[in-house]
């Protein structure tokens, strides 16, 4: 069992099931079963994911001092997380709205609050890297002077970078810098994936980048063979909502290259994973088992 330590936005998140994109006014919608509030924020999703899938998951982060917070403590237990150190520094915890439709596209509004001027003690978080030869290093401000930590402790450092059009974008430079391991998606990439990967490989020192792409898969580059390789999509059950598919296939990769230290098999294991992942609702829902995950990759 590795273990892994992940520090991250926790938050609220609301989805709210809409009939499609773009949406018309009217004054009052009836979902029936549409709407379902739980906790989320790319910091407890990870965990809980690695958790599901095995692995022992140190949870660095900070919540707010506000029934929120209280929930997403209760919600990191039910998952089987500790909370020693989650530390309720904010005075209100950040939230998420999620819209989506019949076909799982979905629309994100992320209130942080003032999650982004707070700062941890780099103390606690050495203290937290205890036993861990591995980092998840999520791309919030809280995070950023504990890199260098991370740095110094030898850990493997790795980081989703979400949507990204620049290579030289100021606010995840810091992250791509450190990273081993980056992840992120196509969605705001200009021109062509695998010419946009290759010219991060050029500006940054990762070993691994990998590019989720939707309902095409994912795409991984390695320092090791300097070659884009696809990784073609899979269809393991219908789709409810597509949030959240990004932490899922982050997730997985990091499991299964933790143990292996192979990125190609890793990147198809887990675009399997994200796959399952979302056919339900919210994005720290729909997570399976290592044992599951091998019977419905061999079905």
């Amino acid at each position: 069992m590795e273990q892994i330590l992940v520090s991250g936005l926790l938050n609220t998140e609301t989805t709210v099931q809409v009939e499609r994109f773009p949406i018309e006014y009217c004054p009052i919608h009836f979902p029936f079963f549409g709407i379902d509030a739980t906790v989320s924020g790319v910091g407890f999703n990870v965990a809980k994911a690695l958790r599901t899938l095995g692995d022992s998951v140190t949870l660095f982060s900070l919540t707010g001092r506000d029934q929120a917070g209280q929930a997403i403590l209760q919600a990191v237990q039910e998952a089987g997380l500790e909370t020693a150190y989650i530390r309720p520094a904010l005075a209100l915890s950040p939230q998420t709205v999620v819209l989506y439709d019949k076909s799982g596209k979905r629309q994100i509004y992320c209130d942080l609050k003032d999650i982004q001027q707070a700062v941890c003690d780099p103390a606690l978080f050495t203290k937290a890297l205890t036993g861990c030869k591995t980092t998840v290093l999520c791309n919030i401000n809280f995070n950023r002077p504990l890199l260098s930590v991370a740095k110094k402790a030898g850990v493997l450092i790795a980081t989703d970078v979400h949507v990204l059009s620049d290579l030289h974008d100021a606010f995840n430079a810091d992250f791509m810098h450190s990273a081993d391991v980056l992840f992120l998606s196509d969605e705001a990439i200009p021109g062509e994936v695998s010419d946009f990967v290759k010219a991060l490989a050029g500006v940054y020192c990762c070993k691994v980048i990998a590019v989720g792409l939707g309902h095409k898969g994912a795409l991984l580059y390695t320092r090791e063979n300097r070659q884009c390789i696809h990784i073609p999509a899979v269809y393991t059950r219908p789709v409810v909502n597509t949030v959240g598919a990004g932490a899922a296939l982050f997730s997985a990769f990091m499991h299964f290259y933790t143990k292996t230290n192979d990125a190609l098999f890793s990147l198809r294991r887990a675009v399997y994973f994200a796959s399952y992942k979302i056919g339900e609702a919210g994005a720290a829902n729909g997570f399976t088992d290592e044992t599951a995950l091998d019977a419905l990759i061999n079905a």
